[in-house]
This record gives C-alpha cells, sequence and structure tokens, in this order.
C-alpha cells in the first residue's frame, strides 16, 4: 500500500557523451513516498526542500506517474510525497530524480508490470516538462544504475554498461544558475569535421575503458572538443577546477550535465578525497558558496528503502 524510494543523482554527458551518456551516483539523492488511493489518477500530496508544483500536469514527477498509470490496467490511484535533496538546476540531475523516482514508484505498487529499461520511456515523458525535450541521459542511468548509452531513440534503446570497481566520482556544486536553455544556447548548430571525429573517438575509448577495467584509457577519452569549449564561459572559474583536479591526479573532469557542477572521475576513495580537496581549495579563493560530494558509482540506481 505505501514504498519509500532512493531517487539517486546523476551525472550526464560524461564530457565526450553529450546527451547520450550517464552515470549514477550513489550517496546523493531524493527521497519519493507512493501510496494507493481510492481516488483514480496521480496526487501529489507533499513536497520538501524545493518549490515545486503541486499541479500534476505541471510537474515532472506528475506528468511521469500520470503518463505510466494511464498505460498499465489497475483499480486504484496514486498519491505521491517529494522530498527534493537535489537542487534544481545544479546539474545532477534533479528533474531526472523526480521523474523516474514517479514511474519507479508506481510501478512498484502495480506490482512491477515493466522493467526498468521500459519505464526510460515514461520517465522521458516528465524530463520534457522540465527541459523542453524528452531526453535519457540522466533518468537512463538513474533507473539502471552504473553507466548507461542511449544509442538511439527511434525506437529507444539504451545499454547499461558496468564500471570498474575502483571508480569515483567528485562533484564540486557552485551555487550559481545555469539555466538548460542558456546552456544549449551557447552552442554552435554545427560542428568542424574534424572534432566529430575526435569526439567519437573518445566516446569509443571511453566505453571500451570501462569494458576494460583500462583507466587510463578512460582518462585519456574524457576530453570534450564539441560542447566544453562553449558552455565552459557559464561556469566562473572552470578552468581552474578543472586543472587543479586534473593536477592532484583526477583521471579527467569536466562538467555535469548543462552545468554548473564541475565532476572528476578518480581511480580509488582515497584519490578522490585527494581531488575533492584540491577542488575545494581551487573554488575556496573566490567568493562563490559550493557544495561537494565524493560518490563511488551507484550500480544498482533507484531502489525501495
Amino acid at each position: 500500500m505505501e514504498i519509500k524510494i532512493f531517487c539517486p543523482a546523476t551525472i550526464a554527458n560524461l564530457n565526450c557523451g553529450f546527451d547520450i551518456m550517464g552515470l549514477c551516483l550513489e550517496n546523493i539523492g531524493d527521497e519519493m513516498i507512493f501510496r494507493k488511493s481510492v481516488t483514480k489518477g496521480v496526487q501529489i500530496t507533499k513536497i520538501t526542500g524545493a518549490n515545486l508544483p503541486y499541479e500534476v500536469t505541471k510537474n515532472v514527477a506528475g506528468v511521469a506517474a500520470l503518463a505510466l498509470l494511464n498505460t498499465v490496467e489497475n483499480n486504484f490511484g496514486i498519491e505521491i510525497e517529494i522530498h527534493k535533496k537535489i537542487r534544481a538546476g545544479s546539474g545532477i540531475g534533479s528533474s531526472s530524480a523526480s521523474a523516474a523516482g514517479a514511474v519507479f514508484g508506481v510501478n512498484e505498487l502495480l506490482g512491477k508490470p515493466l522493467s526498468r529499461n521500459q519505464l526510460v520511456d515514461f520517465a522521458m515523458k516528465g524530463e520534457a516538462i522540465a527541459s523542453g525535450s524528452e531526453h535519457a541521459d540522466n533518468v537512463a542511468p538513474c533507473l539502471l544504475g552504473g553507466f548507461t548509452l542511449v544509442r538511439g531513440y527511434n525506437p529507444l534503446d539504451v545499454i547499461k554498461i558496468a564500471s570498474p570497481s575502483e571508480l569515483y566520482a567528485v562533484v564540486l556544486h557552485p551555487h550559481i544558475e545555469v539555466k538548460t536553455a542558456d546552456a544549449r544556447a551557447v552552442l554552435e548548430p554545427t560542428v568542424p569535421f574534424k572534432n566529430a571525429i575526435t569526439q567519437t573517438g573518445n566516446l569509443g575509448g571511453l566505453i571500451a575503458g570501462l569494458f576494460t577495467n583500462d583507466y587510463e584509457l578512460i582518462g585519456r577519452s574524457l576530453n570534450d572538443v564539441l560542447v566544453e569549449p562553449f558552455r565552459k564561459q557559464l561556469i566562473p572559474y572552470f578552468d581552474d577546477v578543472k586543472i587543479a583536479a586534473i593536477q592532484s591526479g583526477a583521471l579527467g573532469a569536466g562538467i555535469s550535465g548543462a552545468g554548473p557542477s564541475i565532476f572528476a572521475l578518480c581511480k580509488g576513495e582515497n584519490l578522490a578525497k585527494e581531488v575533492a580537496k584540491a577542488m575545494q581549495n581551487s573554488y575556496s579563493r573566490t567568493n562563490i558558496p559550493f557544495d561537494f560530494y565524493i560518490s563511488k558509482v551507484n550500480e544498482q540506481g533507484i531502489k525501495v528503502i
């Protein structure tokens, strides 16, 4: 009759995988509570941690939940509580956690008629409310865990990729706002053919490195020649933090999603702590407050708690 779930944060793009790659974080995320109701449809009964609409058709979680509930035969309604722990606009999948959590929770109360892969499509419906388009680079890793690759959308084709056991992520979140629309607006509509080849090689290298546990190859592949050169201008002191991360031993660093969060990937927890310290020291010289997180890659994704 009632369940409580944890909806993890995610890092999308991973430099060379713009709009198609993402990974799931372990210890950062929202909580949501779902209850069966005699009133048909979806109702959002409580929201904490953010100023979000209770109107179902204007809420990311509401739209995603309704899309699924209207597709599967049922004889009850759903009440949802949303407890936000991921800041909106942070670049680590705040809206995606809500959308993915909504379809996961509804599916659980329905008796799990759909697989996690099938739920991605419904989560994208909610994600579109926040970003203006249906995309899966955040909701897929949130639902499936680990790394995910969106090979295509027509039809939707998502592949989960297991990560090396010692891979850790460090995330520094400056308390500034980068609107997704602005982050899209700074991108060029066309790219040089040479850069497209470089980016494709890096994407292939990243995937190969994950499959073969080749940390050096992962590091060499975390290079973005298409998006980062334009988007980094929206994030104050981005270059300083990235240089600090790499000089302290990170495999690579870049923009998480549309920003403003900056991520680094590291081999081992001890090194991740050193990298986090270097990134903090670098950003502490600014007058911008920030949060930071250290997380192993979360292979499970959303879970009942």
